[in-house]
């Protein structure tokens, strides 16, 4: 399949963007995640705090 060089630019180019959106954007979305599910029961409380100063 060829493919015209415009094409095959454009394509790099958002396959590099979504690689450095994934890149950046995992670990706040776990983490976001996790605040949103909370602590289990019987452990403490669940904070930016409680994971900073450990």
């Amino acid at each position: 399949m060829n493919m015209h060089s415009n094409i095959k630019s454009r394509l790099s180019f958002l396959f590099s963007i979504v690689r450095v959106t994934f890149h950046w954007g995992f670990i706040p979305t776990i983490l976001y995640l996790g605040f949103q599910q909370g602590s289990d029961t019987g452990m403490a409380e669940f904070s930016i705090f409680s994971l900073l100063w450990q």
